[in-house]
Protein backbone atom coordinates (compact mmCIF):
# COMPACT_ATOMS: atom_id res chain seq x y z
CA UNK A 1 0.00 0.00 0.00
CA UNK A 2 2.84 2.52 1.20
CA UNK A 3 4.39 2.32 -2.77
CA UNK A 4 1.10 2.91 -4.71
CA UNK A 5 0.90 7.01 -4.43
CA UNK A 6 4.52 6.70 -6.03
CA UNK A 7 3.62 4.71 -8.95
CA UNK A 8 2.65 7.88 -10.93
CA UNK A 9 5.58 9.80 -10.69
CA UNK A 10 7.64 6.66 -11.67
CA UNK A 11 5.09 6.31 -14.93
CA UNK A 12 5.86 10.38 -15.51
CA UNK A 13 9.63 9.56 -15.10
CA UNK A 14 9.61 6.97 -17.06
CA UNK A 15 7.44 8.62 -20.16
CA UNK A 16 9.86 11.39 -19.45
CA UNK A 17 12.75 9.56 -19.85
CA UNK A 18 11.77 7.50 -22.79
CA UNK A 19 10.97 11.08 -24.71
CA UNK A 20 13.91 12.24 -23.94
CA UNK A 21 15.81 8.96 -25.46
CA UNK A 22 13.42 9.60 -29.08
CA UNK A 23 14.47 13.53 -29.17
CA UNK A 24 17.95 12.86 -28.35
CA UNK A 25 18.26 9.86 -30.63
CA UNK A 26 16.74 11.80 -33.53
CA UNK A 27 19.69 14.34 -33.46
CA UNK A 28 21.67 12.33 -33.52
CA UNK A 29 21.19 9.53 -36.02
CA UNK A 30 20.25 12.55 -38.68
CA UNK A 31 23.89 14.05 -37.93
CA UNK A 32 25.56 10.93 -38.32
CA UNK A 33 23.43 8.30 -39.72
CA UNK A 34 21.44 4.82 -38.00
CA UNK A 35 24.59 2.83 -38.97
CA UNK A 36 27.23 4.81 -37.32
CA UNK A 37 25.62 5.59 -33.54
CA UNK A 38 25.86 3.26 -30.57
CA UNK A 39 23.60 3.17 -27.50
CA UNK A 40 26.50 4.97 -25.51
CA UNK A 41 26.10 8.29 -27.79
CA UNK A 42 22.23 8.29 -27.70
CA UNK A 43 22.51 8.05 -24.14
CA UNK A 44 25.39 10.73 -23.71
CA UNK A 45 23.29 12.98 -25.90
CA UNK A 46 20.21 12.56 -23.83
CA UNK A 47 21.53 12.80 -20.46
CA UNK A 48 21.29 9.01 -19.28
CA UNK A 49 22.85 5.93 -18.39
CA UNK A 50 22.91 2.73 -20.16
CA UNK A 51 20.43 1.42 -17.31
CA UNK A 52 18.33 4.07 -18.32
CA UNK A 53 18.56 2.97 -21.81
CA UNK A 54 17.66 -0.05 -21.25
CA UNK A 55 14.53 0.16 -19.24
CA UNK A 56 13.17 1.42 -22.07
CA UNK A 57 14.10 -0.39 -25.07
CA UNK A 58 16.20 -3.48 -25.83
CA UNK A 59 17.91 -2.23 -28.96
CA UNK A 60 19.10 0.57 -30.83
CA UNK A 61 16.82 -1.09 -33.45
CA UNK A 62 13.61 -0.84 -31.10
CA UNK A 63 14.12 2.62 -30.64
CA UNK A 64 14.88 3.80 -34.06
CA UNK A 65 11.01 2.12 -34.59
CA UNK A 66 9.81 3.89 -31.92
CA UNK A 67 10.87 7.04 -33.61
CA UNK A 68 9.69 6.30 -36.85
CA UNK A 69 6.60 5.23 -35.85
CA UNK A 70 6.40 8.13 -34.03
CA UNK A 71 6.94 10.54 -36.84
CA UNK A 72 4.98 8.34 -39.18
CA UNK A 73 1.72 8.32 -36.93
CA UNK A 74 2.26 12.33 -36.83
CA UNK A 75 2.21 12.62 -40.95
CA UNK A 76 -0.77 10.42 -40.82
CA UNK A 77 -2.56 12.76 -38.26
CA UNK A 78 -1.69 15.71 -40.39
CA UNK A 79 -3.00 13.82 -43.43
CA UNK A 80 -6.01 12.84 -41.88
CA UNK A 81 -6.95 16.12 -40.20
CA UNK A 82 -6.21 18.13 -43.20
CA UNK A 83 -8.58 15.65 -45.04
CA UNK A 84 -11.25 16.12 -42.67
CA UNK A 85 -12.44 19.22 -42.37
CA UNK A 86 -14.48 19.53 -45.79
CA UNK A 87 -17.91 18.13 -46.10
CA UNK A 88 -18.96 15.35 -47.35
CA UNK A 89 -17.43 17.19 -50.99
CA UNK A 90 -14.36 17.13 -50.69
CA UNK A 91 -12.60 20.51 -51.96
CA UNK A 92 -9.82 18.71 -54.00
CA UNK A 93 -7.65 21.70 -54.50
CA UNK A 94 -8.33 22.92 -50.71
CA UNK A 95 -7.17 19.69 -49.27
CA UNK A 96 -4.29 19.74 -51.58
CA UNK A 97 -3.18 23.29 -50.17
CA UNK A 98 -3.70 21.77 -46.45
CA UNK A 99 -1.77 18.77 -47.12
CA UNK A 100 1.05 20.51 -48.53
CA UNK A 101 1.08 22.84 -45.74
CA UNK A 102 1.33 20.36 -42.82
CA UNK A 103 2.89 17.75 -44.32
CA UNK A 104 6.34 16.94 -42.74
CA UNK A 105 8.95 17.80 -44.69
CA UNK A 106 12.00 18.34 -42.15
CA UNK A 107 15.49 17.45 -43.42
CA UNK A 108 16.31 15.65 -40.11
CA UNK A 109 13.30 13.82 -40.45
CA UNK A 110 13.76 12.88 -44.28
CA UNK A 111 17.41 11.85 -43.56
CA UNK A 112 16.49 9.67 -40.83
CA UNK A 113 13.56 8.57 -43.02
CA UNK A 114 16.09 6.97 -45.76
CA UNK A 115 18.07 5.47 -42.76
CA UNK A 116 15.20 3.47 -41.75
CA UNK A 117 14.13 2.57 -45.53
CA UNK A 118 17.51 1.43 -46.10
CA UNK A 119 17.43 -0.43 -42.81
CA UNK A 120 14.00 -1.93 -43.20
CA UNK A 121 14.97 -3.41 -46.37
CA UNK A 122 17.36 -5.65 -45.38
CA UNK A 123 15.47 -6.82 -42.22
CA UNK A 124 11.80 -8.78 -43.26
CA UNK A 125 10.40 -7.93 -39.96
CA UNK A 126 11.24 -4.73 -39.69
CA UNK A 127 10.21 -4.15 -43.07
CA UNK A 128 6.89 -5.81 -42.30
CA UNK A 129 6.38 -3.45 -39.96
CA UNK A 130 6.76 -1.05 -41.61
CA UNK A 131 4.49 -1.84 -44.50
CA UNK A 132 1.93 -1.65 -41.80
CA UNK A 133 2.33 1.63 -40.99
CA UNK A 134 2.69 3.01 -44.78
CA UNK A 135 -0.51 0.87 -45.03
CA UNK A 136 -2.40 2.99 -42.41
CA UNK A 137 -1.24 6.01 -43.87
CA UNK A 138 -2.61 4.77 -47.40
CA UNK A 139 -5.69 3.95 -45.49
CA UNK A 140 -6.18 6.92 -44.08
CA UNK A 141 -6.33 8.74 -47.59
CA UNK A 142 -8.12 5.93 -49.20
CA UNK A 143 -10.95 6.28 -46.93
CA UNK A 144 -11.36 10.15 -47.10
CA UNK A 145 -11.42 9.61 -51.08
CA UNK A 146 -14.24 6.95 -51.18
CA UNK A 147 -16.17 8.98 -48.55
CA UNK A 148 -16.25 11.56 -51.37
CA UNK A 149 -16.38 10.06 -54.97
CA UNK A 150 -20.09 10.44 -55.24
CA UNK A 151 -19.05 14.31 -54.86
CA UNK A 152 -16.43 14.70 -56.05
CA UNK A 153 -14.74 12.19 -59.36
CA UNK A 154 -11.14 11.00 -59.16
CA UNK A 155 -9.32 11.07 -62.52
CA UNK A 156 -10.25 7.86 -64.08
CA UNK A 157 -6.72 6.45 -65.05
CA UNK A 158 -6.28 6.45 -61.07
CA UNK A 159 -9.20 3.50 -60.96
CA UNK A 160 -10.30 3.31 -57.35
CA UNK A 161 -9.36 5.33 -54.32
CA UNK A 162 -6.95 3.02 -52.55
CA UNK A 163 -4.58 3.24 -56.20
CA UNK A 164 -4.99 6.66 -55.84
CA UNK A 165 -4.30 6.67 -52.30
CA UNK A 166 -1.06 4.80 -53.59
CA UNK A 167 -0.13 7.29 -56.12
CA UNK A 168 -0.45 10.29 -53.22
CA UNK A 169 2.08 8.23 -51.10
CA UNK A 170 4.30 7.59 -54.09
CA UNK A 171 4.40 11.43 -55.19
CA UNK A 172 5.12 12.26 -51.29
CA UNK A 173 8.03 9.63 -51.64
CA UNK A 174 9.61 11.00 -54.03
CA UNK A 175 9.45 14.62 -53.30
CA UNK A 176 10.94 14.06 -50.12
CA UNK A 177 13.51 12.75 -52.23
CA UNK A 178 14.43 15.44 -54.46
CA UNK A 179 14.34 17.51 -51.12
CA UNK A 180 16.58 15.68 -49.26
CA UNK A 181 19.11 16.07 -51.80
CA UNK A 182 18.91 20.00 -52.92
CA UNK A 183 17.56 20.75 -49.52
CA UNK A 184 14.75 22.74 -50.85
CA UNK A 185 12.22 22.58 -48.32
CA UNK A 186 9.87 25.25 -49.65
CA UNK A 187 10.72 24.03 -53.20
CA UNK A 188 9.57 20.58 -52.67
CA UNK A 189 6.20 21.71 -50.74
CA UNK A 190 5.52 23.91 -54.01
CA UNK A 191 5.86 21.26 -55.99
CA UNK A 192 4.22 18.15 -53.64
CA UNK A 193 1.25 20.53 -54.40
CA UNK A 194 1.41 20.85 -58.06
CA UNK A 195 2.17 17.29 -58.23
CA UNK A 196 -0.74 16.34 -56.02
CA UNK A 197 -3.22 19.00 -57.79
CA UNK A 198 -2.33 17.44 -61.45
CA UNK A 199 -2.44 13.78 -59.99
CA UNK A 200 -6.21 14.34 -58.38
CA UNK A 201 -8.24 16.81 -60.80
CA UNK A 202 -7.75 17.26 -64.11
CA UNK A 203 -4.43 19.18 -63.98
CA UNK A 204 -5.96 22.75 -63.72
CA UNK A 205 -7.01 22.92 -60.22
CA UNK A 206 -10.61 21.24 -61.21
CA UNK A 207 -11.83 17.97 -60.45
CA UNK A 208 -13.07 15.54 -63.52
CA UNK A 209 -17.06 15.89 -64.50
CA UNK A 210 -16.61 19.36 -62.17
CA UNK A 211 -15.54 22.00 -65.07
Amino acid sequence: MATRPGTPRVTRRRARTRADLLDAAFAVFAAKGFGRVSIEEVCEAAGYSRGAFYSNFASLDELFFALYRQRADLIAEQVSGALAQDGPGLDLPAAVDRVTEVLLLDPDWLLVKTDFLVHAARRPAVAAALLEHRARLRGAIADRLERTRGHTPLPAVLGDSAAAAHAVVAAYDGVTTQALLDKDVEGARAWLKQLLTALLTDGSGTPPGKG
